[in-house]
């Protein structure tokens, strides 16, 4: 027997019609790509993002097609974004950090028929329009006034082309299931795979990032995103504020200290979200200028391991709450937040800071377990670490065009990942599958290392690679990269990181180069780092 509800379908411009009807006063706010501010509300939102559905529909844009965009956080992202998606048609957020062979490579991949464009990459769609035939238009998301002199083929400048469509549009129907995004991986084990998210899957995370242990926005929030868009939707924020009906705040290209604390400040913004590099840069600049943070109450770091350093600075001297996160591209992205529940909220100092290292625990709509290699679950005890594997409703089933399986037989994802889970659900990572080091026929946590590190004065980056050693089959090997003028040696790191971390896991060897590499998406590359220290001796 079926329950006597509605069939009401969960579609992603459903978020857009409820800010727009019950929040259309609250603000959107742009740092614009072209300077000034500008403000627009979520009334005006709505009736944009009307007007960009109606002007693909002239296209001749239908249910399923690709359109990309290459832009920064700004407002009009954002409506071409939901214009795309309340037409049906998938958006697709391209990355432009990428390398250029991966960014033709996707988009011919994608085989996107728009791409919409920010001013700051078109002289890199430039240099590779000719390799991507399948794009037939480029709208440039500026105005007749900032137009620039363009090799493109078929551009034009995007207030004049919507301003050629009116609102009057109803947007289309389609079965919540049908594609609404399309976002890539980084490609750091090959080329990158498409992830392709559902507006049903879009909808139920975006309510799941509104939980009180996740972000728990309300509409009295001010909300800055300043994890891009094209990073698996800018964690969900762009699509769970206006669904609390908070006010958004786009930082645009403006990604250092100075521009991000001006926003922060004049803005009031209450709560933000971004990559740990980030925030170091605007530590660095409230730092060197004294200054304090009135208004920000909570910030979501994610992306990479966030630093002790950095929680202890910003809860202890700025009082403002620091929410771990951890996920993946394949779980739109949130898998765990590391907020303190009722069983460990009466921690302080250093035991609180060590439970907020970790990863965290799961939001309802997030299963997660750990097993070996023979596929057996492993206990939650804190200790004992294992493959990490994931399922939900907002977690991959597969990626776009690709015929290989990535659920096992009672639908688990397999992250990649090692880690420990402990009693009460806070999960760790501590390592990569593919980076973690066997010595000995124990584990090492190449990442526990490599956090610790960071902790020693005059190390600007750390990274930990597992060499092979003719008695405990691998030891790791510590790669630091100084910081300008420091002369941090490896008797001061070695001294630093005993005591801190288990006496057998304390490096073999310690060596520096100048720059560790990176992916597009700011994660090491221990890959090249194998490849340039193959043969290593100790």
């Amino acid at each position: 027997m079926l329950g006597l509800m509605q069939d009401y379908p969960l579609l992603v411009q459903t978020i857009l019609d409820h800010a727009a009807l019950n929040h259309g006063n609250r603000e959107m706010v742009t740092r614009s790509i072209e300077g000034p501010i500008r403000r627009r509300n979520y009334r005006d939102l709505r009736i944009r993002a009307l007007r960009v559905a109606k002007a693909l529909q002239k296209e001749g844009i239908a249910l399923g097609d690709r359109i990309a965009t290459m832009a920064w956080n700004t407002d009009r992202h954002v409506e071409v974004w939901y214009g795309v998606m309340g037409l049906g048609a998938i958006s697709h957020t391209v990355n432009p950090r990428l390398f250029v062979e991966q960014l033709v490579y996707i988009m011919n991949h994608a085989e996107d028929k728009i791409l919409f464009v920010d001013l700051t990459f078109v002289p890199l769609v430039e240099a590779i329009a000719a390799k991507i035939p399948s794009i037939k238009k480029y709208i440039i998301l500026t105005d007749e006034t900032h137009m620039p002199e363009t090799s493109l083929p078929n551009a034009h400048a995007y207030e004049t082309w919507l301003a050629a469509s009116d609102a009057d549009f109803d947007w289309s129907s389609f079965d919540e299931n049908t594609a609404a995004g399309l976002c890539y991986t980084s490609g750091t084990t090959g080329k990158p795979k498409g992830v392709l998210y559902s507006h049903r899957s879009n909808v139920l995370h975006s309510l799941m990032c509104n939980q009180p242990d996740v972000l728990g926005v309300d509409s009295r929030d001010n909300v800055l995103p300043i994890v891009p868009m094209f990073h698996a939707n800018a964690w969900a924020i762009t699509f769970a504020i206006p669904a609390a009906g908070a006010s958004l705040i786009m930082p645009g290209a403006g990604m250092d200290g100075k521009s991000i604390y001006d926003l922060l400040e004049s803005e009031k913004v209450t709560a933000s979200a971004a990559v740990p590099t980030v925030w170091l840069g605007l530590l660095q600049h409230l730092a060197d200028n004294d200054l304090k943070l009135p208004y920000l109450r909570r910030v979501l770091i994610g992306g990479a391991a966030c630093p002790r350093m950095m929680i202890e600075t910003l809860e202890n001297k700025y009082d403002c709450e620091v929410i771990h996160g951890w996920g993946m591209t394949e779980m739109s992205p949130i898998g765990t937040t590391g907020k303190l529940n009722y069983a460990t909220q009466h921690l302080q100092g250093k035991d609180k800071i060590n439970l907020k290292l970790k990863q965290g625990r799961t939001p309802y709509l997030v299963e997660m377990k750990i097993v070996d290699d023979e596929h057996n679950d492993l206990p939650r005890d804190g200790k004992t670490s294992g493959h990490l594997l994931v399922r939900g409703p907002a977690v991959s089933s597969g990626y776009y065009k690709h015929d290989e399986k990535v659920l096992d037989e009672n639908g688990w994802f397999n992250t990649g990942d090692i880690a420990n889970i402990d009693e009460l659900g806070y999960m760790q990572i501590t390592d990569r599958d593919k980076d973690v080091i066997k010595s000995g026929g124990e584990w090492i946590s190449s990442i526990e290392i490599e956090n610790t590190a960071l902790g020693c004065d005059g190390v600007a980056e750390a990274a930990v690679i597992g060499v092979a050693h003719p008695k405990w089959t691998e030891r790791p090997l510590l790669i630091i990269v100084r910081k300008p003028d420091s002369e941090v040696n490896r008797e001061d790191i070695l001294a630093y990181l005993d005591g801190k971390i288990a006496k057998w896991w304390l490096p073999e060897a310690v060596e520096f180069i100048d720059e560790i590499p990176h992916t597009a998406t700011g994660k090491i590359q221990k890959m090249k780092l194998r490849e340039k220290f193959d043969g290593y001796k100790f």
